[in-house]
């Protein structure tokens, strides 16, 4: 049986289940649609939440991304996992207490504005629509591969699927096939590491494996990768970091983007009480914890795994020979994701740093005229099977699961856009009279609206996915969460300080954004190149985030200063919900 054959067999199998699940579930009414009955068990939405959290970005890209920059992109799992437990522990169960469907709800009602919830609104699209682009180009890599078509039309049949499942099913739908893609991707994910480490080190918990020996040399793994790494030029795998702020403001942005991240807070509403969405909350991170743990693994065992396929012999030898390339270079050329140029004529793929100054010399010597492989970083973890000669079985459910990560994510994110727009804009500011069969049309019709956006957008995306959701997750840093803290810890927080420090933070971080990755994203159009020594301060696009919430903190506060304080019930509200059941009878002997 071909490659091709059990690659379809799995995805397949794994398409009809989801498709299957939505139309079980399908929604009835709203309330099904937007928090799926408000009845989902703690484990199963916890489950689901993971499915959520776990984006093409954490499954295909972030492994890739840590492969490729060693210790400096580990910024990525110190941000989402701490942004997590931020929102888990202190936003997730005040909002749930609040009992609100959806985000600009609760602003709106706790900023007591129309004004406020419109704001709100449309910071969330912005956020949801950029982070969902991510979504689609990995969904796009991992369609082209596995279903051996192209870039572009991978991304439209990851369009096509996610519609039929997430515009019929809503949340409800959506919250039980996401229960089935966090089984298929945890066991896509751990099943290939497993079998990696035991290859490497002879340790199947991947983990332990990573800080183990290396099997073949005898050295421990990371110092073998380092030793690698270095010679060809590229800066040791454990190297420190030299732009610590940019690191730290990286970091803080992932983690309080994370807190602001709506579909995910939505999450916590689809459960029956306050302290189920604690206990979700929990089991999401028990759930997060297994992709988390393995990833770094993956990235070194995939970098290391690549680097002595193109250097079989030692990065002394002559590299590998074009002609004698493995099947799976072959078929990830035909994507367009792996591209190798003969600079030098010699026939052979030579892979080393080529902007290293100190490395030049030695690459003279050798007879190299540049770095001739070019690999996107999204690839690492789909290609790993194939490049450790795992079975094809095991290919074919990393492709399933890949797929199942970009999709569940998705689905999440056009939920939260559609019920911005159905419930949030249209039945509460433009038409409250509208009927529950209209606004249910109202939402499906705007996610079919923002796929199309999305999927165009993802076609040209400004970035891997990874790096394009982490622009998403600075947007949310910036507009969003500053004002859901202020707004459930401070009663003197009103409407005009909320609006103002929104449209600051949303402003001030956009225009840096666009500034070096093009305005609204379209190749071309950037003012600066995108490159450290243009940066404000050292400050990447996708660091910037924090300062946008310093700012937005900033411009909140102080307008809220020199206004009218909220009404007094708005005030008993925000008290009532900080304050525990029962703590007043504590405290009063």
């Amino acid at each position: 049986m071909s490659q091709f054959v059990i690659n379809m067999l799995f995805v397949g199998a794994s398409f009809a289940l989801y498709i299957g699940i939505a139309i079980w579930a399908r929604a009835g009414s709203t309330k099904e649609f937007y928090v799926a009955g408000g009845g989902v068990h703690p484990v199963t939405n916890g489950m689901a939440t993971a499915a959520d959290w776990m984006s093409a970005a954490s499954f295909i890209s972030m492994a890739g991304l840590i492969a490729a920059g060693g210790y400096a992109n580990s910024t990525f799992l110190m941000g989402w996992t701490g942004g997590y437990v931020l929102l888990a522990m202190l936003l997730a169960p005040y909002l749930r207490k609040f009992g609100k469907f959806t985000v600009p709800d609760f602003i709106g009602d706790r900023f007591y504005s129309r004004g406020a919830r419109l704001t709100a609104v449309i910071c969330l699209v912005i956020i949801s629509v950029t982070y969902v682009i991510g979504q689609m180009a990995g969904a796009g890599v991992a369609f082209s591969r596995f279903l051996e078509v192209s870039n572009s039309t991978g991304i439209w049949i990851a369009a096509a699927v996610v519609f039929a499942y997430a515009v019929f099913g809503g949340m409800k739908g959506i919250t039980y096939t996401q229960v089935a893609q966090y089984v298929v991707l945890i066991i896509a994910y751990t099943i290939p590491a497993i079998f990696i480490s035991l290859q490497l080190t002879g340790n199947p918990v991947p983990p332990l494996g990573l800080f183990g020996d290396h099997a073949e040399s005898g050295l421990p793994l990371l110092q073998k990768l380092d030793a690698v790494v270095r010679d060809l030029g590229f800066a040791a795998y454990t190297a420190d970091v030299d732009n610590k702020l940019n690191m730290v403001l990286f970091t803080m942005s992932l983690m309080i983007g994370t807190a602001g991240l709506p579909h995910v807070i939505i999450r916590f509403f689809t459960v029956p009480r306050v302290a189920d969405a604690r206990w979700s909350a929990g089991w999401t991170l028990i759930f997060i914890a297994l992709l988390y743990l393995t990833a770094p693994a993956v990235a070194s065992m995939a970098r290391l795994n690549l680097m002595t396929t193109i250097y079989p012999e030692g990065t002394s030898a002559p590299a590998l020979s074009y002609e004698e390339r493995p099947e799976w270079v072959k078929t990830w050329e035909t994507t367009g994701l792996i591209k190798w140029e003969d600079k030098n004529g010699d026939g052979r793929i030579q892979m080393y740093n080529d902007a290293a100054p100190a490395f030049t010399a030695t690459a003279q010597e050798r007879g190299w005229n540049g770095n001739e492989l070019t690999v996107n970083n999204d690839i690492l973890v789909l290609a790993n099977p194939e490049i450790a000669n795992l079975p094809g079985w095991v290919v074919g459910l990393i492709a399933a699961g890949a797929i199942a990560a970009a999709l569940s994510t998705a689905a999440g994110l056009l939920l939260a856009i559609s019920s911005a727009i159905s419930h949030d804009l249209i039945k509460t500011l433009i038409n409250p009279k509208i009927s529950e069969k209209n606004e249910m049309l109202a939402a499906r019709i705007s996610m079919a609206c923002a796929i199309l956006l999305a999927t165009y957008l993802g076609l040209n995306p400004p970035g891997f996915a990874a790096q394009v959701v982490a622009l998403a997750f600075g947007i949310a840093a910036a507009s969003l969460f500053p004002v859901l803290m202020m707004g459930i810890f401070s009663k003197r927080m009103n409407d005009k300080g909320a609006i103002c420090g929104m449209v600051a933070g949303l402003a001030i971080t956009l225009v840096y954004i666009f500034t070096y990755l093009g305005w609204f994203f379209i190749p071309g159009t950037n003012m600066l190149a995108n490159t450290p020594d243009n940066w404000f301060m050292g400050i990447s696009p996708a660091s910037f985030g924090s300062v946008g919430a310093l700012i937005n903190f900033a411009v909140a506060y102080a307008v809220s200063m020199v206004t009218a304080e909220p009404p007094q019930e708005i005030q008993d509200l925000v008290e009532s919900v900080r304050t525990p059941k029962g703590a007043g009878a504590a405290l009063s002997h």
